[in-house]
């Protein structure tokens, strides 16, 4: 294993649901802040984190139901909108990335996040795949899905999830 290629790790991050874009979700920044301390410590030069996040498209395409639609202007304003706020959530960590001089890369796609994330371990190959987990009773995964228990099965590569602290968890645990 002499390779000097660095270690590539995925990192899954998403946006907070409780205070909305541009700010990580709880599960995302406890995963970065893992993967930093116990994987990547002090040997950022032997390791390159690559961010994805995944935006969900609202079922009719509309999140923002106030909102008049008039012009083909208006459409193009909304994926505007939709592609500036999750460039804001992937530039949190690209900044803490170098702030503490680790090599990374970041993009956004759209569609489910269990399968997209999948499919780009596909389509990239990293090394590892690291993802937070909001820790969900049986009753609330079976309402709410877990996509770190799907890219468990199905990543093609080894996954580490990352359980929020007990002390992070907020009242309604589905949120994060």
């Amino acid at each position: 294993m002499g390779s000097s290629e660095p270690t590539r790790i995925l990192v899954a991050v998403s946006e907070s649901t409780i205070k909305g874009y541009p700010h990580a979700s709880i599960s995302s920044t406890g995963a970065f802040d893992w993967t930093i301390e116990k994987i990547v410590r002090s040997n950022t030069s032997g390791f390159k984190l690559l961010f994805l996040h995944v935006q969900v498209p609202d079922e009719d395409g509309f999140d923002d139901m106030d909102s008049i639609y008039a012009s083909p202007k208006d459409f193009r304003n909304v994926r505007h909108r939709d592609k500036v706020r999750g460039i804001h959530l992937l530039e949190y960590f690209v900044n803490k990335c170098h702030e503490i001089g680790i090599a990374c890369e970041s993009w956004i796609k759209k569609g489910d996040p269990k399968e997209v994330i999948c499919r780009e371990v596909q389509r990239i190959h990293p090394d590892l795949l690291v993802v937070g987990s909001r820790g969900l009773g049986p009753f609330q995964r079976v309402f709410v899905g877990t996509v770190s228990e799907f890219c468990v099965k199905h990543a093609e590569c080894p996954v580490i999830t990352i359980k929020r602290r007990a002390d992070e968890t907020p009242e309604d645990p589905v949120d994060d």
